[in-house]
């Protein structure tokens, strides 16, 4: 009989180790900062619950921060190195990965305001940056393309830092982090 008891006791624990890992990998957190999924079913709405809202704040202090990486890494820095200037050694792979870093910059923020909606403080303090997120749609062709300028370059330095203002007021300060190439290029 005891021989059975710990097979029966031993099967309980594979299954429920089973049925959990099962569980946690229903879980769209992680699909959420990786694959850009802005909002899901159970997204929390500005009158959630504490843990809710501080999800929301994680949430967006990753997508803000990633956002700022790449921008600092594969537009600011080499924009001011002078590589996207015509006849720069390299400036072809520059632009490519400019055009690749704009496009996700603008992709991670928009992932970013749709998580400061999460939290009341946060949603309003970065309610009035939408407008000049939305001004950088067009980023990365025009990084690829190599028509960007100064004024592109401050501009996008300008939303950044608008973003990272904004966490920091409300208690959600934003730290670059350069993303991996993988992420950069959408896989």
């Amino acid at each position: 009989m005891p021989r059975s008891l710990n097979r029966a006791a031993a099967a309980l624990v594979v299954s429920s180790t089973l049925l959990l890992s099962t569980a946690a990998c229903g879980s769209d957190t992680t699909q959420s900062l990786t694959t850009g999924s802005a909002a899901s079913p159970s997204s929390p709405s500005p009158s959630g619950t504490f843990e809710q809202q501080k999800l929301a704040k994680t949430r967006f202090v990753a997508n803000a921060g990633l956002a700022a990486g790449a921008t600092y890494q594969w537009i600011v820095k080499p924009y001011r190195a002078g590589k996207f200037k015509k006849g720069a050694d390299g400036r072809t792979f520059a632009l490519v990965k400019a055009g690749l870093a704009g496009a996700f910059t603008y992709n991670r923020l928009k992932a970013a305001v749709n998580n400061a909606k999460g939290d009341p403080l946060l949603s309003k303090a970065v309610a009035p940056l939408s407008a000049g997120i939305d001004s950088l749609k067009d980023l990365g062709t025009k990084l690829r393309k190599g028509e960007i300028d100064a004024a592109d370059v401050g501009g996008l330095e300008g939303v950044i830092n608008g973003i990272k203002e904004a966490g920091k007021s409300a208690g959600a300060e934003v730290v670059d982090k350069v993303p991996s190439a993988s992420q950069l290029s959408g896989g």
